[in-house]
């Protein structure tokens, strides 16, 4: 299971049939490159720089 397809399903209020989830794929495919980069914060610069100002009040 996904979250598109859960979103997918929350929508139609059923699991969708194949050419339901496909309809939406599309649309997921064509904004892809930038909806997913955000999952790999750790490898934005904006985050390493603050992550790396972090103090932790005990040794992790």
């Amino acid at each position: 299971a996904s979250a598109e397809l859960a979103a997918v399903a929350a929508i139609h209020g059923k699991l969708p049939t194949v050419a339901e989830y496909q309809e939406y794929a599309k649309e997921l495919n064509a904004t892809a490159a930038d909806t997913y980069r955000y999952l790999n914060f750790d490898e934005l610069d904006s985050y390493v720089e603050k992550a790396d100002t972090v103090i932790f009040q005990q040794a992790i």
